[in-house]
């Protein structure tokens, strides 16, 4: 028997990870999805939850589950749906996934016997989603730029997931890279890489040398004093979280060109963030099965 699942809300990633589930077999029902694009006869795209006459197996939530803590975040629809009204929708014992549950929605959940798998603090997930926000990255300074990165000078801030990803697809393009850290565990990390290397104490007086720069460090590097020493050429490319890492407004006032790309894959590639999330579902699935053996 196929096992049963609930997607309730989230963007076009979802609406992919709806198909990728039923194409491996799954029994998949959607909401929230009305004003999104049509979904093939495996789904089952419901306008309310009314038609759901059976109780399913997991309830897939969006990445973040609600932007209110009461309702579902739902962009493709117009209606509300709260989450509590989703606690009778899942078998007991069920599983419900989703992405940045507040510890109050884990408890609505755990009050009526029902799991929580939050698939975004999984490792895979993260370099996942870390890989396809690079080269996400990549394609929006190619467009900005409207020039070939080969033998452009770029500065990657930050050395985590995402700027090892950056620094490993760059280096295809014949670029001169360098990164500023302010660990030297991640200085040490770029020499393996390949790359020159600064410390941010030394960023001020070596910003202008750069065509590029993309900043992943979630903390405001690039402020007033240091963008004044950015080239108005100069491309900067925020892949920081909130806060973010760049002062907007001064990047405005200077006329340098600053773009803050967040929720990158969900953008630019979103038929590949819906799979890495079906594949990190499944793979808590699989652990959770070996751990009942």
């Amino acid at each position: 028997m196929s096992e049963k699942y609930l997607i309730a809300g989230g963007d076009l990633r979802f609406a992919r990870l709806a198909e990728y589930l039923a194409e491996k077999g799954g029994c998949v029902y959607t909401i929230g999805f009305e004003n999104a694009v049509p979904f093939s006869k495996k789904v089952h795209n419901l306008k309310s939850l009314m038609p759901l006459n059976e109780r399913v197996d997991y309830l897939i939530l969006p990445l973040p589950v609600s932007n209110d803590g009461i309702n579902v975040n739902m962009p493709y629809s117009k209606h509300i749906l709260p989450i509590e009204q989703l606690c009778t929708a899942v078998r007991e014992n069920g599983i419900v996934f989703g992405g940045r549950f507040t510890d109050k929605i884990k408890e609505m959940f755990s009050e009526r016997k029902l799991c929580t798998e939050d698939y975004s603090l999984r490792e895979e997930f993260a370099v996942l989603n870390a890989q396809a926000t690079a080269e996400g990255a990549i394609q929006v300074a190619m467009e900005e730029t409207a020039a070939a990165l080969s033998g452009q000078k770029i500065l990657i801030i930050g050395m985590g997931r995402i700027a090892k990803l950056l620094v490993h697809t760059l280096r295809g393009f014949n670029t001169e890279i360098t990164v500023a850290a302010r660990k030297y565990s991640d200085l040490a990390w770029a020499e393996v890489y390949g790359c020159k290397h600064i410390h941010i104490s030394q960023l001020k007086e070596n910003l202008r040398k750069y065509s590029i720069i993309f900043n992943t460090a979630p903390a405001v590097i690039l402020d007033a004093d240091r963008l004044k020493e950015v080239e108005k050429s100069c491309l900067v490319i925020d892949l920081a979280s909130k806060p973010g890492g760049v002062d907007f407004d001064t990047a405005a006032e200077l006329g340098i060109r600053a773009v803050w790309l967040l929720s990158l894959p969900g953008k630019v590639a979103p038929l590949t963030a819906g799979v890495t999330i079906g594949k990190t579902i499944s793979n808590i699935l699989e652990e959770r099965r070996r751990a009942d053996e």
